[in-house]
């Protein structure tokens, strides 16, 4: 395969999946690492895909109602993510109940709640509840709400909020597709918007997990204001107008700065 048949293929693999790693285009074309670092350079630098940790995702496009899928978006601000997931862990009481929304920020949290003994954890996110279910640690209990999945593995509509309406957590871990001062917290899918909205109900204190790139992004639907967020947990990258801004609204603001270490 000519260099410029491998790029169109590889284009072609990340507009049709949103997002593609490294050691799958290695497996893929039969060519070696670093010659598919060498042609995602070159697309990135076309404009054509954006280049991240571990591989390359389509372009952030423009449009309020865009919703990138999961794999598209787990690819970005890894260390960011880790980071405001080991915060939010410290939130959590063994014993307790607990919400997680879908993300793939709320997936790190998960990933680090597998330990803490008798917890109860009510989520919408089909990751999550998998991820727990195969590595439950002592006296885990798992409810996952039911639903229609959307392209980010969110379970919504009608059926996960009339689940929701009827329970209660001590803390709700909320995820959000973008923070702005004005829209607040907003979603491109506006059936998730109200499966959210049904979570921060249930809901008796409301963390929300965003890193900095979520600041100023606008989604279509508003699902919640920056007031009734209890915690705001975000990273190091957010800019002081910003910073500003949630002192202003949420009850607390904790900045945590991205882990170099993977694991």
């Amino acid at each position: 395969m000519l260099a410029s048949q491998r790029r169109s293929a590889i284009a072609d693999l990340v507009e049709r999946e949103g997002a593609v790693r490294i050691s799958e285009l290695v497996e893929r074309l039969g060519v070696s690492d670093m010659t598919i670092r060498r042609d995602i350079d070159r697309l990135s630098s076309d404009g054509v895909v954006e280049r991240v940790h571990g591989g390359a995702v389509a372009r952030e496009g423009t449009r309020r109602s865009e919703e990138p899928g999961f794999a598209a978006k787990s690819l970005l601000q890894q260390a960011q993510k880790r980071a405001i997931a080991r915060a939010a862990a410290d939130l959590v009481e063994p014993g307790s109940a607990i919400g997680i929304s879908a993300g793939t920020t709320t997936i790190e949290l998960a990933r680090r709640l597998v330990t803490v003994p008798g917890l109860t954890v009510v989520t919408n996110s089909l990751p999550a509840a998998q991820l727990l279910h195969e590595a439950a640690g002592p006296g885990q209990t798992v409810i996952l709400t039911g639903g229609v999945p959307t392209p980010s593995d969110a379970l919504v509509g009608p059926i996960a909020v009339a689940a929701l309406e009827s329970l209660h957590v001590d803390v709700l871990f909320l995820g959000s597709h973008g923070v702005d001062a004005k829209a607040g917290l907003t979603t491109p899918n506006l059936v998730e918007a109200d499966t959210n909205r049904a979570l921060i109900r249930a809901g008796l204190r409301v963390c929300v997990l965003a890193d900095a790139t979520k600041w100023g992004v606008v989604g279509l639907g508003t699902f919640g204001r920056l007031d009734d967020v209890d915690v705001f947990i975000t990273d190091s990258g957010l800019t002081p107008g910003a910073r500003r801004a949630l002192h202003e609204h949420v009850g607390e603001l904790v900045v945590v700065e991205p882990e170099d270490d993977p694991a």
